[in-house]
């Protein structure tokens, strides 16, 4: 189930917050939240369900043993085999399969497991909570209701973002469910949802449907035209999903952290990663390139670091080498920015710095959206105008030219940058429903509406 489907809006949610806010008692709203999540877990997954219990059983005894044990390092290990483990055999099984076939030549059938939704964003969460119950920077969790919730909260349980323990810690037990938070997570999660269903669909429908024609007619101006209505529609898709999370967080007294912060207004790819899915970009800093001696080592084993990190978090996002293409892309991009290009980039006039980190994350989402190789050679020539400008005909009979996809698409442009809009509270809440109205009247007619975060 999505945020953006009228089943959600009108049936799952309502009937949630009426059972969750009836309940006066603290203790009695944690299991609420935990049993109508494991309820929307199930409702895409069922059979998976039984392994977002296992996961919840597991971890809450694992963390149990290592606050008390003597053993405690080794049963982290223990812990962290357990929880990569589930995600290798899910996630990475026939990806092995076909780099063993490659390589040694063999013809090994695929499993074609089903990849459990949101596995990789809750496998992060579980290990944040043991890793930090090991470092003692978190007090054991002693109730498994409090701790399922945090594991399997619906608002977050699907893309994120990927909330650290220490973060919830206190709220899982005191948090504060008010009028107030109640009124600010509601207009959030409006904003979300406009985000998603006016501008994430409307460019993401001009990018599939010119990456949908034959790679033939991947013109200068179409590919180009397919690659930045991408940029911006994996922007306004996943930082819509993480405005309705953090908006319905609020609704329950939860502060989640913020994922994005106007990351197309970057003058460097690493300021880009700073902006950019900040959730994850913490969590490989803290538990991966932190531990492997970030920064505190020689030259060469911090650039051994930093390029095992965007390997992993290429890997995370999708077991296809594509997606291992773009970590490394990221890797050297940022590499090169540390030791070579920042005295340059730095000098620079701020206009160039844009246009440089533009053209730097255009290419990278194109290695990102297209999973076969000879595709993205075919989609970096055209992009590079090896395979001729051809002319704007294609756009009129894919049915590009009308008017609602050209204003989505420069609403897209003017909103992915920071824009401060000063208006009237009363104004500006009027506004807001009338939005939701519209949004609503949309999704009633059935419109295009993937979500691309949603298989990660």
């Amino acid at each position: 189930m999505e945020f953006s489907t009228l089943t959600f809006l009108f049936f799952f949610f309502p009937i949630f917050l009426f059972s969750y806010f009836i309940i006066k008692n603290r203790k009695y709203r944690n299991i609420v939240l935990l049993i109508f999540s494991l309820l929307f877990y199930a409702w895409g997954e069922p059979v998976y369900i039984l392994l977002m219990i296992l996961s919840i059983i597991m971890n809450y005894y694992f963390a149990k043993l290592i606050d008390k044990s003597k053993s405690r390092k080794l049963i982290l290990i223990i812990s962290i085999i357990c929880n990569i483990g589930l995600l290798v055999v899910f996630k990475y099984t026939d990806f092995i399969i076909s780099i063993f076939n490659f390589v040694f030549r063999l013809d090994i059938k695929s499993t074609n497991i089903a990849l459990p939704i949101g596995i990789s964003f809750y496998t992060f969460q579980i290990l944040s909570y043991v890793i930090d119950v090991y470092r003692k920077k978190v007090k054991v969790q002693n109730n498994i209701i409090n701790l399922g919730c945090y594991i399997s909260a619906f608002p977050q349980l699907i893309a994120g973002p990927i909330v650290t323990y220490d973060v919830v810690e206190n709220e899982l037990s005191n948090r504060v469910e008010d009028m107030d938070n109640f009124y600010i997570g509601t207009k959030r999660f409006i904003i979300g949802l406009a985000k998603k269903i006016l501008l994430a669909n409307s460019v993401g429908y001009i990018c599939d449907s010119i990456f949908g024609l034959s790679t033939t007619l991947w013109t200068f101006p179409l590919i180009w035209l397919a690659v930045i209505s991408y940029t911006l529609q994996i922007y306004f898709d996943f930082s819509a999903y993480s405005d309705m999370a953090i908006g319905m967080g609020r609704m329950l007294g939860f502060h989640y952290l913020e994922n994005f912060n106007y990351p197309y207004i970057s003058k460097s790819i690493t300021e880009f990663w700073r902006r950019w899915h900040i959730s994850l970009s913490t969590w490989f800093r803290d538990y991966v390139y932190i531990p492997l001696g970030g920064n505190r080592v020689s030259k060469k084993r911090m650039c051994m670091n930093i390029m095992i990190v965007w390997a992993l978090t290429g890997l995370w996002h999708g077991a296809s080498i594509n997606y291992l293409l773009w970590g490394l892309y990221y890797g050297i991009i940022l590499l090169l920015e540390k030791l070579l290009l920042k005295k340059y980039i730095d000098k620079m006039p701020n206009i160039f710095k844009h246009m440089y980190t533009i053209i730097i994350f255009v290419f990278g989402w194109t290695i990102f959206r297209l999973e076969n190789l000879s595709d993205l050679l075919c989609a970096f020539k055209s992009l590079l105008g090896f395979n001729g400008f051809g002319n704007l005909n294609m756009l009129i009979s894919l049915g590009l030219f009308k008017v609602k996809y050209i204003f989505y698409f420069i609403l897209a442009i003017i909103f992915s940058m920071k824009i401060d809009i000063k208006s009237n509270e009363k104004v500006y809440n009027v506004l807001l429903i009338i939005l939701f109205i519209y949004v609503i009247s949309i999704m009633v007619t059935g419109s295009y509406n993937p979500f691309i975060y949603f298989r990660f």
